[in-house]
């Protein structure tokens, strides 16, 4: 199959990015001081490389991709020219040091995000950037032109959006090979007492209970769904339902009046109806309106969590409606 060279032609339409020159400037503090420290701050080099599927399509790539521009490499293992362009793309993600992250989506796996780019044949590739999908090109090309394709897609990332990167750190290869020890902390007394409030309607306390678990460790699963339920029911306490319904209808075009119906559907148990009503509303919006509303589907997700059909339904609905 021959290659098909991209085109950045519609790049260069994409709604540009409210903060672009905050967050080059923030990336370029980031690299020089990690420079000036000798190191330290960064991601290791295997992060460059990722296998991604459907689940973690919204987390790795499209939130990703508000740092960083992430190619795409659509690949599966009985494809012949996959197995030479592969390793080709993994050597420049590492060579060009966190310039890009390269995510390899294998299709025999991953059917659903085959079909939502529309690919036709294997191997394919697709770059991410600001949360905009689009072609670089399609087959093994030449090492040259795909360093152009690269070099294009960067200076593109950098001057519409403001991505110069991420910082790379080798020496936390190493650390990434040991788990870190998590230290045991009081997270069961927080989480009580931030269920306590919660059960009490005191939807401030517990927020910042949650948020103080989150703060000693990130990734708590539990404390993670805890502070979006506090945020949603924070949000709806001082809701006039009847007011909030007659916005929606009378304002379809009104991002805040639709998310506030949604956050009332939520509450309500109406679940496909609030990740439906956001879904159309972030076809109708563009720019920061669109962005606000996607940030709101994701908190509602996570709500709901990960792994309710619903929410894979709703975020497959969503990626369509992006790209």
């Amino acid at each position: 199959m021959q290659p098909r060279n991209m085109s950045m032609s519609g790049v260069v339409d994409l709604a540009a990015v409210k903060a672009a020159g905050e967050a080059k400037a923030k990336a370029e503090q980031a690299r020089a001081e990690s420079a000036r420290t000798g190191g330290g701050g960064g991601v290791s080099p295997s992060a460059l490389v990722i296998d991604v599927d459907e689940a973690g399509f919204e987390t790795d790539v499209l939130q990703r991709s508000t740092e960083v521009p992430v190619v795409i490499d659509f690949w599966a293992e009985w494809c012949e020219p996959c197995k030479q362009l592969g390793p080709l793309l993994e050597r420049l993600a590492t060579e060009y040091n966190g310039r890009f992250v390269l995510a390899k989506v294998d299709v025999d796996a991953n059917q659903m995000l085959m079909q939502q780019f529309g690919i036709q044949g294997i191997p394919a590739v697709f770059a991410v950037v600001a949360g905009q999908a689009l072609p670089l090109f399609q087959g093994a090309a030449p090492e040259s032109q795909i360093r152009q394709t690269l070099d294009q897609l960067i200076q593109v990332g950098e001057e519409r959006f403001g991505l110069t990167g991420i910082v790379v750190d080798a020496d936390a290869e190493v650390t990434d090979s040991a788990p870190a020890e998590v230290p045991a902390g009081p997270y069961d007394a927080l989480l009580e007492a931030a269920a306590q409030a919660l059960d009490a309607s005191d939807f401030d306390g517990a927020v910042q209970a949650y948020r103080n678990v989150l703060s000693e460790d990130p990734v708590n699963t539990e404390a993670k769904l805890g502070l979006a339920q506090a945020e949603l029911l924070r949000r709806v306490a001082g809701f006039d339902p009847q007011k909030v319904r007659a916005d929606a209808a009378g304002k379809p075009a009104d991002p805040a009046a639709q998310m506030d119906a949604a956050d009332l559907d939520l509450v309500g148990g109406h679940v496909e109806d609030a990740f439906g009503r956001l879904v159309e509303t972030v076809r109708r919006t563009f720019g920061d309106d669109r962005d606000a509303v996607r940030v709101r589907l994701l908190k509602l997700f996570e709500v709901i969590g990960p792994e309710d059909p619903r929410v894979i339904a709703a975020r497959t609905a969503l990626a369509r409606v992006l790209f």
